[in-house]
């Protein structure tokens, strides 16, 4: 589809992603050998983002599969829908009579109603997951693990099977084999170490923070109402806080949440009163709030309200 690098960072542009000629080759490689790519770096940097900008610049269905600690094979993959055979049984209730009435035996009643299990465990009752919905897609599509990190290593371990053959077994049915490979994207926020297993399998690239410059360009694609001298400041500023070792550094996405709010109050200035009223988009804990203020010259206002006496 995209024959070049520059081809690829073309198409991620239009989509109003601004890609580096490192990811869009990562990008390009990945879809030239089948590779998934796993893309790593701190929260809100645009790991997400690329993948729902390549499923746009592609025209190809994107699906997200959300990790979290717990995660098992079945929110991944597939349920049966219970409380559906339940009614399904229950509407079809005179029928089953009819079926097992002349049974001379328990068994033979056991028998008859095995013989009708395809009734009961065919697709009509399958509840598609993130990972079967990938697999079974009539078109190529997108598919984004995202925060792969936070599940667990045995979900992991079982991703890497899905992976590697991208067909899975379902017992009732039989084996589901993809019809078209989709492109996988993993994210990840460094909150615990990947195995070896799954990197090897993946195209790496790590997203950290972009510079000034690249991250001024990201604001004014996606903030063009705001004057190009207050984008500026607003990013030296974010820059700024990000030196100053605290407990959690604005991410590039907080950035446009601030330019934003800035647009919002017609703020024509950094000055010290926007900066008070505004942080707080930007810093989300107490100590980065005393910590920034005291670095910008703020003073020690705590910004908490206090009840007339």
């Amino acid at each position: 589809m995209f024959e070049t690098v520059r081809a690829v960072q073309k198409a991620l542009s239009e989509q109003r992603y601004i890609a580096s000629e490192d990811i869009a080759t990562v990008i390009f490689l990945a879809e030239k050998l089948g590779k998934p790519v796993l893309a790593e770096g701190p929260a809100g940097v645009g790991k997400t983002e690329l993948s729902k900008a390549w499923a746009a610049a592609t025209q190809r269905s994107f699906i997200r599969l959300q990790c979290y600690e717990g995660l098992d094979e079945s929110k991944a993959l597939y349920e049966w829908e219970y409380a559906k055979q339940m009614l399904y049984t229950q509407l079809l209730r005179d029928k089953l009579s009819d079926l097992l009435s002349d049974a001379q035996s328990l068994a033979e009643a056991a028998d008859r109603l095995a013989a009708e299990e395809d009734v009961f465990f065919s697709e009509r009752f399958l509840l598609s997951r993130p990972l079967l919905r990938a697999i079974d897609s009539d078109e190529p599509a997108v598919l984004l693990i995202d925060e792969i990190d936070r599940s667990d290593a045995e979900f992991e371990a079982f991703l890497l099977e899905v992976l590697s053959d991208f067909q899975v077994s379902i017992p009732e049915l039989g084996t589901i084999v993809a019809r078209h490979h989709p492109t996988v994207f993993l994210t990840s926020n460094n909150t615990r170490e990947l195995s070896e297993a799954l990197k090897r399998r993946c195209l790496y690239i790590y997203i950290g923070y972009p510079d000034t410059e690249e991250e001024l360009e990201i604001v004014r694609l996606k903030v063009p109402d705001l004057s190009p001298q207050l984008a500026r400041q607003a990013v030296e500023a974010v820059h700024a806080l990000r030196q100053l070792d605290l407990k959690k550094n604005p991410s590039v996405s907080e950035t446009l949440d601030w330019a934003r709010a800035l647009v919002t109050l017609n703020a024509t200035a950094l000055d010290r009163e926007v900066l008070e009223n505004t942080l707080t988009v930007l810093l989300k804990y107490e100590s980065d709030m005393a910590r920034a203020r005291r670095a910008f010259g703020l003073g020690g206002n705590s910004g908490h309200g206090r009840a007339n006496r």
